[in-house]
């Protein structure tokens, strides 16, 4: 009985000098540990290494009001505290809604402020830019909002930039803008008549939207509908003829400048007007030394063959040549026999 329980011991104590604790060491992850090899490889002890963010948007540093620190922030959220909205990405509901957010919020925390919309987008959905659009509208009767087109406003981004304060709806100058009517956003289907209703209200927003340029542009409904029954594309001075925008940005080294237009007298459209051109004037100062305008006897290149024997002699023509009694050229050049 007592050797039966003496044997099993005896074996677990073999087995435990065999295979020693110092062995069973749990392996570590073979990514982590060739990540780490690498890492020390590049000198990643060294504190000053620099350290990739796990983020594909950029990080700025900001530092808060009253700290003595900063903090690193999204690009995108630094510009939001500077009461800038960047619509890079195409507008559907999500996109809408943090739009719509964004703006409440910066109209609530000071109305006294100006908001200013960056836009260069590929498009947006009808419904979801509606929304927005009418969330700008509201807003800038509380605080100036003004719009800037960067590179591209397709459809309804193309709106928005028209949708700002009057006065303060720029363009870049190489920038393009894209009206066009909107048709079903995705496959629908359903019974005819659904379909039917469908297609209504799609048109009746084409309607809406037409009736909202107008507003915007002084155009006339019937104009714009003519124009948005093909892709119509303007550019940058043509959308201010047009009435969408009020200002192109121009390069820093002439500022900002101010695009004129006037209306024709029979169509009543708007006209870019031309620049006027630089006139550079007369030269003044010091008389020219190649200049023929002081006179036919004052000397000078291309005078010479005008001078007599007689101008020189007396003096030989240590006091320059003297001027003739007679104003007829008696000059014959030579002829060859």
């Amino acid at each position: 009985m007592i050797l039966s329980r003496i044997l099993p011991l005896a074996a677990l104590a073999s087995l435990c000098t065999a295979f020693p604790l110092s062995r069973l060491r749990t392996r570590p992850n073979s990514a982590l540990n060739a990540a780490i090899t690498a890492n020390r490889r590049r000198g990643g002890n060294n504190k000053n290494t620099l350290v990739m963010m796990p983020s594909q948007v950029p990080q700025v540093p900001w530092q808060p009001p009253g700290q003595d620190y900063s903090q690193w922030v999204d690009i995108y959220s630094r510009l939001y505290r500077e009461r800038i909205l960047y619509l890079r990405n195409f507008i559907d509901e999500e996109e809408a809604n943090s739009i719509i957010c964004t703006l409440l919020y910066l109209r609530k925390e000071d109305p006294n402020k100006k908001i200013s919309l960056y836009i260069n987008v590929p498009g947006a959905l009808l419904r979801p830019a509606l929304a927005v659009y009418d969330t700008i509208c509201q807003s800038r009767n509380e605080c100036e909002i003004s719009t800037l087109n960067l590179g591209l406003a397709t459809g309804m981004g193309a709106m928005l930039c028209g949708a700002g304060t009057r006065g303060q709806r720029s363009s870049m100058p190489n920038a393009r803008f894209l009206l066009q009517r909107v048709g079903i956003e995705k496959p629908f289907q359903g019974q005819a008549s659904d379909i039917g209703l469908e297609v209504k209200n799609v048109k009746e927003n084409n309607d809406r939207i037409e009736k909202e340029l107008a507003k915007i542009t002084g155009q006339t409904v019937a104009k714009i509908h003519n124009d948005m029954m093909r892709d119509f594309y303007l550019s940058s001075e043509e959308a201010v003829a047009y009435g969408l925008i009020d200002n192109v940005l121009l390069p820093p080294t002439k500022g900002f400048a101010r695009v004129t237009v006037e209306r024709d007298p029979w169509t009543g459209e708007k006209i870019v007007t031309k620049e006027p051109e630089v006139n550079l004037g007369v030269f003044g100062g010091e008389e020219q030394r190649f200049d023929n305008s002081a006179g036919a006897g004052s000397g000078g290149w291309g005078t010479g063959w005008k001078l007599g024997e007689d101008d020189n002699k007396e003096d030989g023509g240590v006091n320059g040549p003297r001027k003739r009694d007679d104003d007829d050229d008696d000059y014959e050049p030579p002829t060859q026999k």
